[in-house]
């Protein structure tokens, strides 16, 4: 490793679940250089398209709270009741110490909490759906919850836009062309500078 090298930098992507932060994450990580993601641990169950240390790192109960006791985590949260989701430093700090920037996709709460940690050396990026009603209409297609667990994101969702403000950038992913372009521009950016 050279000693010269640059620490790499922070992207950070939060929205209301079904904002579509994950296909713009996945589009910005195919198309801009020198990316990396940062895994975040949970303690829910591995759906079956999801591989451990890929998508997350599946952790028992018991594990995740071991790992809050030892701090463990740059941020984490108990995002519903039971259901604990978290980034660990050990796996920032690796990654930027290689001179890769680190991409987070990450709830509302945690991008805050990285934004406040890291300052300049991150960019909050905040995903909005074009309307509460477009948000409901992506959950439902999706498929992927029951009708009590829609609700239960949706009022997160609304309380959740309430934290626009608190973030760097804003993009509206309501066309998703336009909603791609703007998010490869805007990293482009923050990692040239």
């Amino acid at each position: 490793m050279e000693e010269n090298r640059k620490k790499g930098k922070l992207i950070i992507f939060s929205a209301p679940s079904g904002a579509g932060k994950t296909t713009l994450v996945k589009h910005v990580m195919a198309h801009v250089p020198d990316l990396t993601f940062s895994v975040s641990a949970c303690n829910r169950k591995k759906r079956d398209n999801e591989t451990d240390g890929k998508d997350y790192y599946f952790l028992t109960t018991d594990e995740f709270k071991e790992k809050i006791n030892k701090k463990e985590f740059i941020e984490w949260e108990e995002v519903y009741p039971d259901h604990f989701y978290g980034t660990l430093y050990s796996e920032v700090e690796r990654k930027r110490n290689r001179g890769q920037h680190v991409v987070f996709d990450v709830d509302v709460k945690g991008g805050m909490s990285i934004k406040k940690i890291f300052g300049n050396d991150a960019l909050a990026i905040f995903i909005k759906p074009p309307s509460v009603e477009i948000l409901k209409e992506r959950l439902l297609k999706r498929a992927t919850d029951s009708k009590e667990a829609i609700e239960t994101r949706m009022k997160k969702a609304e309380f959740e836009l309430g934290f626009e403000k608190e973030f760097d950038v804003t993009i509206v992913n309501g066309d998703l062309d336009k909603a791609q372009q703007e998010t490869i521009r805007v990293v482009s950016k923050f990692i040239s500078e």
